[in-house]
């Protein structure tokens, strides 16, 4: 074999054991570590907003972080407050209407029931009757097994909902104690992020510094047009909601449209957690007015969602609409909700190498200087 392939290859692989090394380094390192990686990222966050604090209010580094987190938790204890005080609200008027709904619901089924099944149940029963005793027994046993596997599925259900309540609340002070840890690490990494950074630059090689401050500050961007993307699409959900609910003339049309605006952000639930069960409901309930507003307004906020996410993706974290829109579905298809998130960071990343010349750097190595 021809040295110069033996060793292009040899180098090749010793790039992908490289990386598989450090992607599996990373994954094992982050399990033990994550209180930590939350506090980067908060750190990295806020930073803009202590080094405003530090330069114009001339406050001490210290000060400027612990004020703040002051801030953050703040916000964050307001929004859940305001959010809480709403639900209480509606929580109270659902109280006074959900008997009247229920009374009729009720109704609905006692005269579906009396018109519709009794009747059909006599039919089937006459139908039943005139079988032979070998056809008879297998409907019996089917309808058996069916039963068998209904309620071994609700009591698997049952059982694990129930099981699972032990470790919800033993997730509680593991919780606390990770906000705890992060917090505190927060507030020493933002209070010496100067002295870290530099640090860490004087431990990287000049090429690798100029790459790593190119893939910075494009992933910086990418971060923070992400999160612009999505409080966007977001507050887009929540608007349109709110005009069509006060068209409709809904009540608590404040309350519900927060509420389905932040139902949003899950894909696999979205905004039809909210829409296709109060559609079902209204309909029923022979409100078909506002049935079909509803759906009207659901099939509006889909389209919506759909048109807009790529677009509004696209231009917040710098990729073409159809990379975004390729990136959304195939992370999705493989990863589902984490999917969505993943599949665009992941090629903002590659984009993001590829511009620092990573990769040109890579192949540069591998062909080596044979010629």
């Amino acid at each position: 074999m021809n040295l110069k392939y033996l060793y292009r290859t040899l180098r090749f692989l010793l790039v992908i054991g490289v990386v598989v090394l450090a992607f599996l380094s990373l994954y094992y390192l982050s399990k033990i570590t994550y209180p930590f990686i939350i506090a980067i990222a908060i750190a990295f966050m806020i930073n803009p907003v202590v080094n405003f604090f530090e330069k114009k209010a001339k406050m001490p580094r210290a000060l400027a972080v612990i004020v703040t987190l002051i801030l953050l938790i703040a916000v964050f204890a307001g929004l859940v407050t305001l959010l809480v005080a709403e639900i209480v609200s509606g929580a109270n008027y659902l109280a006074k209407v959900v008997p009247q709904h229920l009374d009729t619901l009720i109704d609905y089924l006692e005269n579906l029931f009396t018109a519709q099944i009794i009747p059909l149940y006599n039919q089937l029963t006459s139908v039943f009757k005139q079988l032979g005793t070998g056809q008879q027994d297998t409907i019996i046993t089917n309808i058996q097994n069916v039963g068998k596997t209904i309620g071994t599925t609700v009591g698997n259900f049952i059982k694990n909902l129930f099981g699972n309540i032990p470790t919800i609340f033993s997730w509680i002070p593991n919780a606390a104690t990770v906000l705890i840890f992060s917090l505190l690490a927060t507030f020493f990494i933002s209070k010496d992020w100067q002295r870290l950074t530099a640090a860490g630059g004087r431990l990287l090689p000049n090429k690798a510094k100029k790459s790593g401050k190119t893939i910075f500050i494009d992933l910086k961007k990418a971060l923070f047009g992400f999160i612009k993307a999505q409080l966007t699409l977001i507050s887009l959900t929540t608007v349109i909601i709110l005009i069509g609910l006060l068209i409709l003339r809904v009540d608590y049309a404040i309350t519900i449209a927060l509420l389905t605006g932040i139902v949003d952000i899950l894909p696999y639930l979205g905004t039809g957690a909210v829409f296709v069960p109060w559609i079902i409901y209204e309909a029923i309930g022979g409100d078909m007015g506002l049935a079909i507003g509803l759906g009207i307004l659901y099939i509006v906020v889909l389209v919506q969602r759909q048109v807009m996410e790529p677009k509004i993706l696209s231009s917040s974290i710098g990729l073409d609409p159809l990379a975004t829109l390729v990136a959304l579905f195939v992370g999705f298809k493989l990863l589902g909700f984490l999917g969505l998130v993943i599949g665009p960071v992941t090629v903002v990343i590659i984009n993001t190498l590829y511009r620092a010349n990573v990769f040109h750097d890579l192949w540069t190595y591998i062909k080596g200087n044979e010629t």
